[in-house]
C-alpha cells in the first residue's frame, strides 16, 4: 500500500497560525519535505514536533522527488511544507505533486495560512473575484509587460513583491495603474503588521518618506475593477441599434452590436427595447 503526500499549509509569520490538524499531520507522518529546513526547524520546535525533515527546494526538487516517491511507493507518510503558506502557491512542490499524482499517489491538502487571501480579506477591496498573479518578473522591463496585460483584466488584481523591488514595482503602477486603489500588505501576522491605502502615487511616496516601509514581504493588491461609465452607450452606440433595428429583430440587432460596440448585452437591450417603443 503506497503512502499519502500531504500539502501542508504553514503559518506565514506568527508561529500559533497553525492548524490542530497540521500539527497531528506533521506529528504523525514519517517525513517532511521542506523548503528550507533550517527556517522550518524553528516552527517544529515551537510546537514539539520532532519528526524527521529532507529538503526539497527549487534548486533539489526534480532529483528530490525520485527519494520521496520510492518512500512513498514503499509505504511511508510525506508531509510537504513550505517556508511560510500554503506549498506550491509560488512556492516549490509542483514537480513532486504532479509526479505523485501521476504514480496514483494520493495528494491529501492541509489547508490553512495563505498571505494573499489573509491580505484580501482585510485590505477593504472588492473580493468577488480577483487574479492572484504571485511574483511577476524581477526584470523592469519584462514586469512592465505583465502588467499592461493585467490592465485589461476587470478584477482586484493581487501581487507578491519583494523589499527590494517594492518602489520598481509602485513607479510601474504610477504609469499603468495611476488613478486605482491599491493596497500595501506588508509583514502579515507579525509584529510589524501593516496595510497602507492609496493610489500608487500615494503609497510610493509613504515608501519614500519611510525607510522602514520598505521592509518585509509584500501583497500588493489593486483594485481593478472597470469603471462603470466606461460601458455607457454613446452616441454611436444608439445609431447603430436603430439602423440595426431596421433590418433585424431585436434579439440579432443587440448580438451584433454586443459584438461591434463591446458593450454588454444587458447594456444593450434595454435601449434596443427603447427605441422599438419610440418608433411604434
Amino acid at each position: 500500500m503506497t503512502g499519502v503526500l500531504y500539502i501542508v499549509a504553514t503559518p506565514i509569520g506568527n508561529l500559533d497560525d497553525i492548524s490542530l490538524r497540521a500539527i497531528a499531520t506533521l506529528n504523525a507522518v514519517d517525513l517532511i519535505a521542506a523548503e528550507d529546513t533550517r527556517h522550518s526547524k524553528y516552527l517544529l520546535n515551537h510546537h514539539g514536533i520532532t519528526t524527521r525533515m529532507i529538503s526539497c527546494h527549487e534548486h533539489n526538487e526534480a532529483s528530490r522527488s525520485e527519494v520521496l516517491l520510492e518512500k512513498l511507493l514503499a509505504g511511508s507518510n510525506v508531509a510537504l511544507i513550505s517556508d511560510a503558506g500554503t506549498p506550491l502557491i509560488s512556492d516549490p512542490g509542483y514537480r513532486l505533486v504532479r509526479a505523485a499524482l501521476q504514480a496514483g499517489i494520493r495528494v491529501s491538502p492541509i489547508p490553512g495560512a495563505n498571505s494573499a487571501i489573509a491580505a484580501l480579506s482585510a485590505a477593504g477591496l472588492p473580493t468577488e473575484n480577483l487574479y492572484f498573479c504571485g511574483f511577476l518578473s524581477s526584470r523592469s522591463k519584462q514586469r512592465g509587460v505583465q502588467l499592461e496585460k493585467l490592465r485589461h483584466l476587470h478584477t482586484t488584481l493581487v501581487l507578491f513583491e519583494s523589499s527590494h523591488r517594492i518602489k520598481g514595482l509602485l513607479r510601474q503602477l504610477v504609469e499603468l495603474f495611476p488613478e486605482k486603489q491599491c493596497v500595501i500588505a506588508k509583514e502579515l501576522t507579525k509584529v510589524h503588521e501593516k496595510f497602507i491605502h492609496g493610489e500608487a502615487s500615494e503609497l510610493l511616496a509613504q515608501l519614500d518618506d519611510d525607510s522602514a516601509l520598505n521592509k518585509g514581504e509584500f501583497v500588493v493588491l489593486i483594485d481593478n475593477l472597470d469603471d462603470p461609465a466606461a460601458h455607457q452607450l454613446n452616441n454611436d452606440d444608439v445609431e447603430l441599434l436603430k439602423i440595426l433595428l431596421e433590418e433585424v429583430s431585436v434579439k440579432i440587432a443587440v448580438r451584433i452590436a454586443t459584438r461591434l460596440t463591446g458593450k454588454k448585452k444587458n447594456e444593450l437591450y434595454p435601449q434596443a427595447l427603447r427605441l422599438l417603443d419610440r418608433s411604434s
